[in-house]
């Protein structure tokens, strides 16, 4: 199958994306035994008091690499479904940024205070509701928009939550004691979505490229 072979391996890097996060985080812990998960942030991973931080940053690195091409994948999809060009390149744009956040916080480590540049990164977090958007009129992905909704729902939430200090919503929910949790959770949850959209997503570029449903993706009347 040739018809959209680019695009398909490009979904392929953002299914393999959280992969990519997961091994890299659970192998740069491997080496840090001493850190605590509960009170100590991800960062600490690739910082120079950890015993190799190298491990961490490299895979921090690829991951930002996987998140650009995984926003082209996602953008070029949407427009090969006959989604919205606007929307298709808002959702790129958010990866790109999620992409510069990640890369750049590999050149200033955890503790420097331009490490916070990774915030960028939670530009990805906003892709959820522009891929719904880009989808509107494309038919059968109901699942999938409601998925997306939820999870953005729930990055808003983890954001309010996690930063605490700016958004006093939920005060004395997040402490010293459980801070390192929480991250990891809305770190799991930032990139999880995104393998799972890209999944869906080459599924019915499949599809579409076996004739399924027609020679076009079908799509509700303007």
């Amino acid at each position: 199958m040739t018809r959209f072979r680019r695009r398909r391996w490009m979904l392929w890097i953002g299914m393999a994306a959280p992969v990519l996060a997961c091994v890299t985080f659970v192998s740069a812990a491997l080496t840090f035994p001493t850190l605590n998960h509960a009170t100590q942030y991800i960062s600490e991973l690739g910082s120079a008091a950890a015993p190799m931080p190298q491990l961490f940053n490299a895979g921090i690195l690829l991951s930002g690499v996987a998140a650009a091409f995984a926003g082209a994948g996602f953008a070029l999809t949407l427009l090969a479904l006959g989604g919205g060009r606007v929307a298709a390149g808002v959702i790129f744009a958010a990866f790109l940024l999620g992409a510069a956040g990640l890369i750049l916080s590999t050149v200033w480590l955890y503790p420097d205070p331009m490490h916070a540049i990774i915030n960028l990164g939670l530009g990805i977090q906003l892709a959820p509701i522009f891929l719904i958007w880009g989808l509107a009129r494309v038919r059968g992905f109901g699942r999938l928009k409601v998925f997306l909704a939820v999870v953005f729902v729930a990055m808003l939430i983890l954001t309010a939550i996690t930063n605490y200090h700016f958004i006093p919503l939920f005060p004395g929910v997040v402490n010293a004691d459980n801070v390192g949790l929480w991250e990891r959770v809305y770190a799991f949850v930032l990139i999880g979505w995104v393998g799972v959209a890209a999944f869906v997503l080459e599924r019915r570029l499949i599809a579409v490229a076996a004739g399924e449903g027609g020679s076009s993706p079908p799509t509700r009347p303007a």
